[in-house]
């Protein structure tokens, strides 16, 4: 069974940082895209940026330059490190593969308040 286990989130004022980490499971990890998506209370879920299997990176443009997504192959894991915050990132941060997986995870809550 595929699952994404998100974590990392928390409490931040803005300019802060926090690296998000994903662990993925059921999933062929090494030869798979990933990627990250957020969701802020009452909006849509939207695509933060992904990885491909060799390490190229695609962001969101206008996210592009604060956030910066990485992967431990042997971890099964994706990280998303995050600079700069502001109380616009405030959102549930989750994982997934490309093509989108049907079995989201619980995802991470980041909130960025003074």
């Amino acid at each position: 069974q595929v699952q994404f286990a998100e974590s990392g989130g928390g409490l931040v004022q803005p300019g802060g940082s926090l690296r998000l980490s994903c662990t993925a499971s059921g999933i062929r990890f090494g030869s798979t895209i990933m990627d990250w998506y957020r969701q802020a209370p009452e909006k849509q879920r939207e695509w933060v940026g992904g990885i491909t299997s060799v390490g190229v990176t695609h962001y969101a443009p206008s996210l592009k330059g604060r956030f910066t997504i990485s992967r431990n192959d042997a971890l099964n894991t994706v990280y998303l490190q995050m600079n700069d915050l502001q109380p616009d990132d405030t959102a549930v941060y989750f994982c997934n593969q490309a093509p989108l997986n049907d079995n989201w995870g619980r995802g991470t809550q980041v909130t960025v308040t003074s």
